[in-house]
């Protein structure tokens, strides 16, 4: 046989048994390609004033590189030692190292770039469409086109022929450093399997259970007034970021075993068919890919966690707009508002008006915050706070005596708390009036100008508020002491009314004055950053699960002898597939179910400060990822289907 025929003969073999690393190679080509066609596009670099679109996608691809270097050469290093056999066929039948090294060369080289034209060329197909997909999640009106870059075919070229000669110096030391004899047992040194359970892998179990619950515990305390100072905060960061990933290491070394031991002796060692193909190959097995494993569940738990948590934001885009904004525009001049309102009326656009009159009062809270009083960076007893009379407000009555709380930011009731009664003093510049707290509503009747930030809004009597208004300290009035609603009657006519809006230029110091606008800000800032934290996960997400695919294939060839043995026996293929589907829940699901469990307290100590809803971003996240990531679970039972067909 010569050269090239023994080339295309184990090029033919490997294509068919490592066709999933084909496809993630190509899949990650045009990926990187179509990502950096996104940076050299003309549409996109005429939206760069509203969002750095081409910085951030350029900060994503390096990323995004990192990623899929580590993969592929993680993914050669998993091949060259599966061949590491072939190698040593090779070398007793008289071949040099440099003739092997050139003959996987060859191989690799039609390969590698074979997938590499292809990937560019999916990637070229497919760059209209995820630009489309961008212009629609930032609210962006452009019209995307199909670009060919030579820019970023250049660049994806340099960069995936730097990602081929890493692998063929990996190759190079690898078949160097090997004797004939160590290439034999390659396999066996690099999968080795612990028999016993030693006290101190039990040791170290716990403590990893342990490790991740404190994790868990202290981040739940995290914004909850437990840490005090930037140092406290900063500290508390680093201890669960450290309690979490060691914890997670030990429990793929020691508890998972421990966990399945436990289970084995409370069965006093008998164990079925489908026990055996599983517990007992998960025991012997993850500990000696605890580190891979942990890698895939930390990064895994970030990717799902920052991408709920820039969903949240973008989900929550509408809510904060609303939030800040109290009709579908506001002003604080009222030469602004007629103008507006004219506008309107020449259009044809029908709306209704709302006034509210806003002083600013200094209040004392010190006896309803719920608060560490020593924890604050102000003063309680003097606190400057918007106040507005409940005839402003519908279906509010308040008596003279009383007052309600409401349009409080979420962010300041983690810091600052309120209580749900107490009593409190408005402050005017002679008059102090002291009031019964009855509560605290969500509603937001002015807008984000008037309150300081984010603090409460108080509403009171009509006849209070008179005199607190016959009684107002200059020193801390607003320019404006006016709030001026504009709402549309018909919602089908705001991206008109916006427009109108945007023309007139309106500066009055309020950034917050369009809804709409608010909303499309957000949306365009978190959009990009959903987009890419989405794409980089995906691309994590494809090559993870390709490395796990990958370690079942290679146990699924070492253990096909004990499927001969057990066919012999009399197990049907079903007998055996029951297992295997519990093993490869067991092999994709403790990491997946690790992953979701660290990215849900992640998301859950700090959502707050991204925006007002949680629960249906965070889910629609998980089960997405969940879905992906289950496709290579699927194709790993199908896989050893097939090997235990070819069993007999």
């Amino acid at each position: 046989m010569s050269v090239n025929q023994l080339i295309f003969r184990n090029l033919k073999k490997n294509l068919k048994n490592y066709y999933l690393y084909v496809f993630a190679l190509i899949f990650s080509v045009a990926l990187y390609f179509a990502f950096v066609t996104l940076q050299y596009d003309p549409a996109l670099n005429e939206t760069k004033d509203s969002i750095k679109g081409a910085a951030a996608i350029r900060s994503a691809s390096i990323l995004l590189v990192a990623i899929v270097s580590i993969f592929l050469l993680y993914a050669n290093n998993i091949f060259i030692k599966r061949r590491s056999k072939e190698i040593g066929l090779f070398q007793l039948i008289g071949m040099t190292k440099s003739k092997i090294f050139n003959i996987l060369t060859a191989e690799n080289f039609i390969l590698y770039f074979g997938s590499l034209v292809i990937g560019i060329f999916i990637g070229f197909s497919i760059s209209r469409l995820i630009l489309m997909i961008l212009f629609k999640i930032t609210a962006i009106d452009a019209v995307a086109s199909l670009n060919i870059s030579s820019e970023a075919l250049i660049q994806t070229v340099v960069v995936f022929c730097a990602i081929y000669l890493l692998i063929m110096l990996m190759n190079y030391v690898f078949i160097k450093r090997q004797s004939i004899l160590s290439l034999f047992r390659a396999v066996s040194s690099t999968e080795g399997k612990v028999k016993k359970m030693s006290v101190f892998e039990i040791i170290i179990g716990i403590i990893g259970v342990i490790s991740i619950i404190s994790g868990y515990y202290i981040s739940s305390k995290l914004f909850g007034g437990d840490f005090t100072t930037i140092n406290e905060l900063f500290g508390a960061m680093i201890f669960i970021l450290g309690s979490v990933i060691i914890g997670t290491y030990l429990f793929y070394k020691g508890s998972v075993s421990f966990i399945f031991n436990l289970i084995r002796k409370k069965k006093d060692g008998y164990l079925n068919i489908n026990q055996v193909l599983s517990l007992s190959s998960i025991m012997f097995r993850m500990k000696s890919n605890a580190l891979l494993l942990t890698i895939i569940t930390t990064v895994s738990a970030l990717a799902i966690g920052l991408l709920s948590l820039s969903y949240i934001s973008y989900y929550s885009a509408d809510k904060m707009a609303e939030n800040h904004v109290a009709g579908d525009f506001s002003f604080i001049k009222t030469e602004d508002a007629d103008q507006f309102k004219k506008e309107l009326a020449a259009n044809d656009i029908a709306f209704n008006e709302n006034k509210i009159d806003v002083i600013q009062v200094n209040a004392s809270l010190k006896e309803i915050m719920d608060t560490n009083l020593e924890e604050l960076t102000f003063d309680p007893k003097a606190m400057p706070m918007p106040v507005i009379s409940d005839k402003a407000v519908e279906n509010i009555d308040v008596a003279p005596g009383d007052t309600i709380f409401t349009g409080y930011n979420d962010l300041l009731q983690k810091f600052m708390s309120l209580k749900d009664s107490g009593h409190i003093e408005l402050k005017g510049q002679n008059e102090t009036v002291p009031l019964q707290y009855l509560g605290l509503k969500k509603e937001f009747p002015i807008s984000g100008y008037f309150t300081n930030g984010g603090q409460p809004i108080a509403i009171v009597d009509e006849t209070v508020f008179e005199r607190l208004k016959e009684d107002v300290n200059p020193a801390i009035q607003k320019e404006s002491s006016i709030f001026i609603g504009i709402t549309l009657k018909d919602e089908a006519n705001l991206e008109k009314a916006n427009d109108i809006f945007k023309k007139m230029n309106v500066n009055d110091d309020n950034i917050f004055s369009s809804r709409l606008e608010i909303s499309n800000s957000q949306k365009k800032l978190m959009g990009l950053t959903m987009f890419i934290v989405g794409f980089l996960g995906l691309t994590f997400l494809i090559t993870s699960g390709c490395i796990l695919y990958f370690k079942q294939m290679g146990e699924g060839e070492e253990e096909k002898p004990n499927y001969t043995i057990l066919r012999k026996l009399g197990f049907t293929q079903g007998d055996l597939l029951k297992g295997i589907r519990a093993k490869q829940i067991f092999n994709f699901g403790i990491p997946l179910v690790v992953g979701l469990f660290h990215s849900y307290f992640a998301v859950q100590s700090g959502w707050f400060l991204f925006g007002t809803e949680v629960w249906t971003p965070m889910i629609i996240v998980m089960v997405i990822y969940t879905g992906l990531y289950s496709i290579f679970g699927l194709l790993s039972v199908l896989y050893y289907k097939k090997v235990i067909n070819e069993a007999l």
